[in-house]
């Protein structure tokens, strides 16, 4: 037993694994379970859904508290809301995603469930990254300090561009060096039909894994904005880990509530700046007052109160205005 008190990134052994072994088990019990059979998830079951994980999200605190007391549970809880709210965005990549594809929305939660697992692979790797080298290289986390900061005021001041995946590269790339079917083939990924040309049976992917693909990568394009902001805030990766796989979890399930209504948020990108802004320039404030560091009861409520003005400004502001249409309930060309 002693080689559960093993430390690993800083923790005892057995808390990665009590973590690890509570997000498998979730996992198993949401396509095992709930999602057993393949089905169109409606409003009131997602909300639902990212109720109990926001709820596992925000009691995983007490543990944090009753293992690394008060200062690392507020830590933990601004992670946890950062991270949670930049996943706006990806929300919204994930509609035109699934839009561009024309992905049946009972088929949509298998392929976002195969999402998260990638995700929380990748994302562990670049927080052992990122812990690594923090450790080694104190500054970097001015580096990731200052492109916050930069980011914040780029999404400020420059105008949004029409997302479009017609001219993606990506997209063209994977489809010169792989046989794809021109339709969905009900929840496959792979199919083995005869070639077109030569009649013999041949691997084809279907869209459904294409879209799987590019949300992977879309997640790889946000972490790079979200992961340096969680770091800012902590360079406990036991913190930064859990933080960001609770958000994330929690994320599958709150888009099938939101992707109707992403159009009440139009104005929270102004709110997300401004937070990117303040996170990245805590370190700084802090080293101007000769602060070892920025509190973090101060950090958790001025994020509360930046998002919570965001949000009922962007409702204030579109609540009379016309309806959009779910980018994800609209055709699209694969």
């Amino acid at each position: 037993m002693d080689i559960l008190l093993l430390l690993f990134l800083g923790k005892p052994l057995w808390m990665w694994l009590l973590f690890l072994t509570l997000v498998i088990a979730l996992l198993v019990f949401d396509l095992g379970v709930l999602h057993r059979d393949d089905h169109e998830i409606g409003v009131a079951e997602s909300l639902r859904l990212s109720a109990m994980y926001i709820a596992l999200g925000l009691s995983f605190s007490g543990f944090i508290w009753w293992q690394m007391g008060g200062e690392a549970t507020a830590q933990y809880l601004t992670a946890f809301v950062v991270e949670k709210t930049l996943a706006m965005d990806n929300i919204f990549v994930i509609a035109l995603i699934f839009g561009f594809f024309a992905i049946p929305r009972q088929y949509q939660h298998r392929v976002l469930f195969w999402g998260i697992l990638g995700v929380i692979v990748l994302r562990g790797i670049m927080i052992g990254l990122g812990a690594t080298i923090v450790d080694q290289y104190h500054w970097v986390l001015y580096v990731f300090a200052a492109f916050l900061v930069f980011t914040g005021i780029k999404m400020l001041v420059v105008s949004e561009k029409d997302h479009s995946l017609h001219d993606s590269r990506l997209l063209g790339f994977l489809k010169r060096r792989m046989h794809v079917t021109d339709e969905i083939r009900g929840h496959a990924f792979f199919v083995r039909e005869p070639h077109p040309v030569t009649g013999l049976l041949t691997r084809f992917a279907t869209p459904l894994f294409l879209a799987l693909v590019l949300i992977e990568i879309a997640d790889l394009v946000f972490a790079v904005d979200s992961v340096p902001a969680v770091f800012t805030i902590t360079t406990d990766p036991y913190i930064v880990y859990t933080s960001n796989i609770f958000a994330i979890l929690g994320l599958r399930a709150l888009y099938f509530a939101l992707a109707a209504i992403l159009h009440r948020f139009a104005y929270l990108k102004y709110a997300l700046s401004l937070l990117l802004v303040f996170i990245g320039s805590k370190i700084f404030v802090a080293d101007l007052m000769g602060w070892e560091k920025f509190p973090p009861a101060w950090s958790l409520g001025i994020t509360f109160a930046i998002l919570g003005a965001g949000v009922a400004f962007s409702l204030w502001k579109t609540g009379r205005g016309p309806r959009h249409p779910d980018p994800a309930a609209q055709g699209g060309v694969s």
